[in-house]
């Protein structure tokens, strides 16, 4: 009988990596893609996960965006990373999710404005696909990984293969730290 690999995720990069939390808590990595639904239904629970354990844990989101089903996933993406570069990543996620169903340029636009960014660079850099390279960074790191769908997660570098409901959740986290 063949053996399961484990499948392990590329190493956090403190420089690179977009993470919520605290240095010391437990890791949870997210490979997402702003379009996909179950993604989107996975958002409510992650921060249900964040609020309960506080400091205790420490996320990271991977842009993941599957152009083949989601049209509208890469430039999302890319918004992410133009807020990101104007410190407001976090922000622009969060809108993206909360707002999965309207993801058109003028939809991005409308949030970055929204969110107090200064839209004229942010608007140059979704047309010049400025931060293209960078969700394509993400995306390659999630097909080493073994990344195949969205949402993907690893909790302390081991693929979570199982449900992500909260309870589910919660106790693969409290499992990691034993």
């Amino acid at each position: 009988m063949p053996q399961k690999r484990e499948m392990t995720m590329e190493p956090l990069d403190e420089a690179v990596d977009h993470v919520r939390g605290s240095r010391t808590g437990r890791l949870i990595v997210e490979y997402g893609d702003y379009e996909c639904p179950y993604c989107g239904a996975a958002y409510p629970i992650i921060k249900e996960v964040q609020a309960r354990m506080g400091a205790r844990l420490r996320f990271v989101f991977r842009n993941f965006p599957i152009t083949t089903s989601h049209p509208h996933a890469e430039q999302a993406a890319e918004a992410a990373e133009a807020a990101a570069a104007q410190g407001r990543f976090w922000p622009m996620h969060d809108v993206l999710y909360e707002n999965q169903k309207r993801l058109g340029a003028a939809d991005l636009r409308g949030y970055a404005e929204q969110l107090g960014l200064d839209v004229e660079p942010f608007d140059q850099e979704l047309a010049e696909h400025v931060h293209a390279e960078r969700v394509r960074e993400d995306f390659m790191s999630g097909v080493r990984s073994g990344v195949n769908g969205t949402p993907t997660f690893y909790i302390n570098g081991a693929r979570h293969d199982d449900s992500y409901d909260i309870e589910t959740l919660l106790a693969a986290l409290g499992r990691a730290a034993a």
